[in-house]
């Protein structure tokens, strides 16, 4: 149910992408274990502490993603070696969409899978796609991005900026 409501309401046009800071409320880390596409090892976020991290909830129908995606994948090869670690996790109910995706935008960004949604649902409380959010060294949220529009990525570029620049922890 909740991914026929996204599709009507997020990936039915391109959303402005809307940047809400995390509540104030005592911080904690990001708690996300999820298996990595192709293999099925499992990832635990807790391994990437010390990194800026981008994680982007995406899905094959979802036509904002196939614009994110990219812009995610180029913010990688650009701050990489600054300390910015990018994955796309994916809520598609049937995995066999993933790698004609891939191949199609040109992606080799690693793929979280997140088959039919619940931990983007429960946990991460995702209402519009593509959902991003943007991690600090010690794995907090420190931005999020519900929808996606193009005319923001600058946006993007500047929040992970600043978290690359507050240096290790």
């Amino acid at each position: 149910m909740v991914l026929i409501s996204l599709a009507i309401a997020g990936c039915a046009r391109n959303l402005p992408a809307t940047s809400t800071p995390p509540a104030a409320s005592s911080p904690q880390a990001l708690q996300l274990k999820l298996p990595l596409y192709p293999s099925g090892a499992m990832h635990d976020l807790a391994e990437d502490r010390g990194s800026v991290v981008l994680v982007d909830v995406w899905a094959t129908w979802c036509e904002p993603c196939k614009a994110a995606l990219p812009l995610y994948q180029g913010l990688e090869r650009k701050y990489g070696s600054q300390g910015l670690k990018v994955y796309a996790i994916n809520i598609d109910e049937d995995g066999q969409q993933i790698p004609p995706f891939l191949k199609t935008h040109n992606l080799d960004l690693p793929v979280l899978l997140d088959t039919g949604g619940k931990f983007a649902e429960d946990t991460l409380r995702v209402l519009a796609m593509p959902t991003t959010l943007l991690l600090d060294r010690t794995g907090v949220i420190r931005f999020r991005h519900d929808g996606f529009n193009q005319l923001a990525a600058s946006r993007y570029e500047s929040e992970l900026q600043t978290l690359l620049a507050e240096g290790p922890k």
